[in-house]
C-alpha cells in the first residue's frame, strides 16, 4: 500500500515561493511515477506537473512552466515540488499522487494514490 504525505503549503505572497514536499511509504520506489495536482475552490482537481522515479522525466501544465519545478530524492523517497513566482490563481489545496501510467498522466481519475492535499494561499 502507497502511503503520501503532504507538507510544505502556506501563505505567501503574490511573486513568492514555496516549496512543496510529498513522502512517500510502501512500494513506490522505481516503479511508480509521482505528480502534483491542485484543486481550487469551486473548480475541478488539475494536473500541475508528474515525473518518473527512475529516469527523471517530467511534465508540466502549461499554467506553471517555467515557475514550477518538480524533482525527487530517491534515498528519502521524496517529491518535491518548488513553485516560483506564484500568482493568485495558484492558490489551491495541493495533492501529491501516484500510479504506473506516464501515458495517463493528466487524467486525475486514472491515479490510484493520493495525500490529503495541503493548502496553498497566495495573497496580495
Amino acid at each position: 500500500q502507497v502511503q503520501l504525505v503532504e507538507s510544505g503549503g502556506g501563505l505567501v505572497q503574490a511573486g513568492g515561493s514555496l516549496r512543496l514536499s510529498c513522502a512517500a511509504s510502501g512500494p513506490t520506489t522505481g516503479t511508480h511515477i509521482m505528480g502534483w495536482f491542485r484543486q481550487a475552490p469551486g473548480k475541478e482537481r488539475e494536473f500541475v506537473a508528474a515525473l518518473t522515479w527512475s529516469g527523471g522525466t517530467t511534465d508540466y501544465a502549461d499554467s506553471v512552466k517555467g515557475r514550477f519545478t518538480i524533482s525527487r530524492d530517491n534515498a528519502k523517497n521524496t517529491v518535491y515540488l518548488q513553485m516560483n513566482s506564484l500568482k493568485h490563481e495558484d492558490a489551491a489545496v495541493y495533492y501529491c499522487a501516484a500510479d504506473v501510467n506516464w501515458g495517463f498522466r493528466t487524467v486525475v481519475a486514472r491515479w490510484g494514490y493520493w495525500g490529503q492535499g495541503t493548502q496553498v494561499t497566495v495573497s496580495s
